[in-house]
């Protein structure tokens, strides 16, 4: 008889359409508690402690996510478990809003960067919230001068787009995953004015079209890094900034399904999940390829010296790029929350390839090889120099899968 493990993997070949998943393992707990610890330890710029509090809600809060099931706004007041599970988060945006200066607009230093404060928008909300003392109301003013300059202060592309820089117009596919999820959570949160929560949810899914319509290249059905201003430009499909665009809409198409008035929204949920599922599609079609049926002995240890090892390019369309570990993580994560909502498993298959390699890639003390320098975008890091962010999207890769699985026929 077959191990159960053989058997669900080979449930997955011939029943794929059925939505059967193959039982594999994620993270051991040992593992994630080294990562999330080394994440916590190198995450110093403003969107790499936006991204560890995203991953860290993921992971241990869930139920405080926009990936949860429940109805947005979250509950006003948390149970001893939750606060324990969210105080990773919790702690995060305390530590932002307190070392504010009095006449800061935005919640942290961006190095020039208009969206990437942003990032840390939602942990600030939900520590406003979740407030025990009622008379704080400086996680309240700082999110309200963040968004407050976010739509009116920052600049804007000719087409309405908001600058991903503070001094010029020029446009990256990053700012999708820092600021539209803000905008949109913010909305989720007025709930004493139905209009605000309506425009700012509409405002949201509106960054996220109009940098579609600068950045998607349409014949390759993936986006531009960084397009528009004087300075240096990226118009290659960048794998990081193809994983941010398709994270950033997915949550807030979460936001808006989760809010109170999403059936106001059912064009642009169409639209997003239509948009996100383009990034995802495109993307693993340059995956390191095997056969399938070497593929289903490598989830078994056979011929597993011989596999490749399902990994996608820094570049992804470009062969003579190198092998990045972060946005393969950050793109299977996308991967298995779309299936979630969807439940088109069509591209399932490459992202639990992409997790077998995910996993392979970390070493015995956490750290997460393999990465593009997130700070040059177009060489590896450096020996012993690991990436915050990449830290960060195995953790929210990990509960991708997790939160898949516990919704799945297995």
């Amino acid at each position: 008889m077959l191990p159960a493990y053989t058997l669900a993997v080979l449930l997955l070949a011939t029943f794929s359409s059925a939505n059967v998943l193959p039982a594999l393992p994620g993270l051991s707990e040992h593992t994630a508690i080294k990562v999330r610890s080394n994440l916590l330890q190198i995450a110093t710029h403003s969107w790499e402690l936006g991204t560890a509090a995203q991953a860290l809600t993921e992971l241990n809060a869930s139920s405080l996510s926009v990936f949860s099931p429940f109805t947005l706004p979250p509950p006003t007041r948390l149970d001893d478990r939750l606060n324990a599970s969210a105080s990773d988060v919790i702690n995060i945006a305390t530590n932002i809003v307190r070392a504010l200066p009095v006449d800061s607009k935005v919640l942290v230093d961006g190095d020039g960067a208009v969206g990437d404060p942003a990032s840390l928008g939602v942990a600030v909300l939900l520590a406003n919230w979740t407030r025990t003392n009622l008379s704080d109301s400086s996680f309240s003013v700082a999110a309200s001068q963040q968004l407050n300059h976010l739509l009116y202060v920052a600049p804007r592309n000719a087409n309405g787009a908001i600058s991903h820089r503070e001094d010029q117009v020029q446009l990256w596919a990053d700012f999708v995953y820092m600021a539209p999820p803000f905008i949109a959570y913010y909305g989720a949160l007025s709930t004493g004015d139905t209009s605000q929560s309506i425009d700012l949810l509409q405002e949201a899914y509106d960054q996220c079209r109009l940098y579609r319509d600068i950045l998607r290249d349409a014949d390759a059905g993936l986006w531009k890094h960084i397009v528009l201003g004087s300075g240096e430009q990226d118009l290659t499909h960048w794998g990081t900034g193809n994983a941010w665009a398709a994270a950033g809409m997915l949550r807030v198409l979460e936001t808006i399904r989760h809010s109170r008035v999403s059936s106001q929204f059912e064009a642009q949920k169409g639209n997003l999940t239509l948009w996100i599922d383009e990034i995802v599609g495109s993307a693993w079609k340059h995956q390191a390829s095997q056969s399938h049926e070497r593929f289903l002995r490598s989830c078994v240890n056979i011929y597993s010296s011989q596999q490749t090892n399902g990994t996608l390019l820094n570049v992804l369309d470009d062969p003579r790029s190198f092998a990045d570990s972060s946005s393969t993580a950050l793109l299977a994560a996308a991967t298995f929350r779309l299936a979630s909502i969807t439940r088109d498993f069509s591209h399932v298959l490459p992202a639990t390839r992409a997790f077998q390699l995910i996993q392979q890639s970390l070493d015995s003390d956490g750290w997460l090889l393999n990465t593009v320098d997130p700070l040059t975008f177009n060489t590896p890091s450096a020996p012993g120099v690991h990436s915050p962010e990449g830290q960060a999207f195995v953790l929210l890769l990990e509960s991708a899968w997790r939160d898949l699985v516990a919704s799945s026929i297995i």
